[in-house]
């Protein structure tokens, strides 16, 4: 016979209730085992995350010091600036400007434009607060050196900016001595040009005496290749004075569509002869005087016309041009139905000694210089030019000259 067992109330605990508690306390007890097994798997896992926090805690500290230990190795100037505060800067930027990081690093930007050694540098960041490629200061004589501001990106955010300054003082010598050889090469050149041309054309004149008619050929042919000579000679000396800063301009108010007739005159008969059809479209409207340097505006019209003829065999040439009251702009159209540029070349179009394959093929003779002249000429009056053009379809060149460009 089994006795009952009581409970502390004096109350009998029958065997089906004893069993009960059982059951409960072994549940209890594997629910208490799986809450320590999961705090001890939640232990392992924060214990792993803590030692992979702390390897990449080492890995960005190992990054930062070679992304650090690189920046004061380069050989270019670094200073870099987060909340318009310099943040960092190496050796060569202090080296370039005789100073040391304790002298700007934690220092404010903008309050560096005091400093003596400092104050160019930040007046030229200044002007273009942070936003500039390639600008070239001259820090002092036998130091040129290039900036350019890059942002620093983190994610999708700019964290900051680095300035860069690349020491182009022996780039700039460099093309110092080649702008003088040039020079001199080319004035040298033009005086003996100057002669043949005077003698060659006593010759064809007649004022030598009579020329035989075999040979009035192979001199004409001489006289057109001592031209070509002549061109190249003075596209040459106009590409040295423009990289020496002495394309210097005399502007004066001009009638600008009287000019504009007189410098195309001699190009329509040039069309003419080719078999195109060469219209000249006046603007709607009275155009006041324009500022202009008739000499060097001359040369850069004529370039771009004389483009325009050379590289269309048929079909026409259009100079159209047109006045923006409001905006006070004078503007010039050159269209032509030519062999046009191809698209890949096009970022190049106005760059020195640059001419298309095609243009190659179609025209043989030519430096390359032409657009590039055009577009210094343009520039220097504070206008802009532009062009439009589909291989095979020809191109379109636009001018836009402000009516007073002592203003710009």
């Amino acid at each position: 016979m089994v006795n009952n067992l009581s409970n502390s109330d004096g109350n009998d605990i029958v065997p089906g209730d004893l069993a009960q508690c059982q059951k409960e306390l072994g549940e209890l007890k594997r629910q208490r085992a799986a809450e320590a097994k999961g705090l001890m798997e939640s232990k392992g896992a924060l214990l792993r995350l803590l030692d992979d926090a702390e390897k990449e805690k080492g890995f960005a500290e190992e990054e930062r010091d070679r992304t650090i230990a690189i920046i004061k190795n380069l050989g270019d100037g670094i200073i870099i600036i987060e909340q318009e505060k310099v943040v960092l800067d190496n050796p060569k930027a202090e080296a370039f400007f005789d100073i040391e990081a304790t002298e700007i690093v934690g220092q404010e930007i903008w309050n560096l434009i005091s400093h003596p050694k400092l104050s160019p540098l930040i007046k030229l960041l200044q002007d273009y607060r942070l936003d500039l490629t390639k600008q070239e200061l001259v820090l002092r004589e036998g130091l040129i050196l290039e900036v350019s501001a890059v942002a620093i990106i983190r994610g999708s955010e700019e964290g900051g900016k680095m300035v860069i300054l690349h020491d182009i003082t022996r780039e700039k010598s460099m093309e110092k001595m080649k702008t003088e050889f040039v020079s001199i090469t080319a004035h040298q050149l033009r005086t003996p040009l100057s002669a043949i041309k005077w003698t060659m054309n006593m010759m064809l004149d007649g004022d030598l005496g009579p020329v035989p008619e075999g040979q009035r050929d192979f001199l004409q042919k001489t006289y057109q290749s001592n031209e070509r000579m002549i061109r190249l000679v003075n596209d040459l000396l106009n590409v040295t004075r423009i990289e020496e800063g002495r394309f210097l301009y005399d502007l004066k108010p001009q009638n600008i569509i009287e000019l504009t007739e007189k410098i195309i005159s001699p190009l329509r008969e040039l069309a003419e002869k080719k078999g195109l059809k060469f219209i000249f479209e006046k603007a709607s409207i009275k155009v006041p005087p324009i500022y202009v340097d008739q000499e060097r505006f001359g040369i850069a019209l004529q370039n771009l016309v004389d483009n325009a003829i050379h590289y269309t065999t048929q079909g026409k040439v259009l100079v159209s041009t047109a006045y923006d009251e409001q905006k006070e702009e004078f503007y010039f159209m050159i269209k032509d139905e030519g062999i046009g540029i191809p698209i890949e070349q096009q970022k190049r179009v106005f760059s020195r000694f640059f001419r298309a394959p095609n243009a190659v093929k179609t025209e043989t003779e030519g430096t390359g210089l032409g657009l590039f002249i055009a577009k210094n000429i343009v520039e220097a009056h504070g206008g802009k030019i532009w062009f439009e053009s589909e291989e095979g379809k020809g191109a379109s060149f636009y001018i836009m000259i402000p009516r007073d460009s002592r203003q710009r």
